[in-house]
């Protein structure tokens, strides 16, 4: 079973309920798509993770927020140098 579970619940009722389990996480993010995103310290605390929210584990499709910029630009080439190059 995977670490990381998409759950319908805002972070901060996954963070109680967490807490009620004594389910260490390492990571947790909201969902761009609602709900949130968290990821457990080991596979054992992912089942009953998965056991304890029950119907309200989503196995579909969510969108992330992005967590960094990403850069679409290409770099532009190096310029031509014609330091250490013989001429005739």
């Amino acid at each position: 079973m995977s670490r990381a579970i998409n759950l319908d619940a805002t972070p901060a009722d996954v963070t109680a309920r967490l807490a009620k389990l004594n389910a260490p996480f390492t990571a947790m993010e909201a969902l761009r798509s609602g709900g949130t995103r968290v990821v457990m310290k080991n596979a054992d605390d992912a089942v009953t993770v998965v056991k304890a929210f029950g119907s309200k584990v989503n196995t579909g499709t969510v969108t992330r927020q992005p967590t960094r910029l990403m850069h679409h630009t290409q770099p532009e080439p190096a310029a031509a140098s014609s330091r250490g190059r013989w001429s005739d």
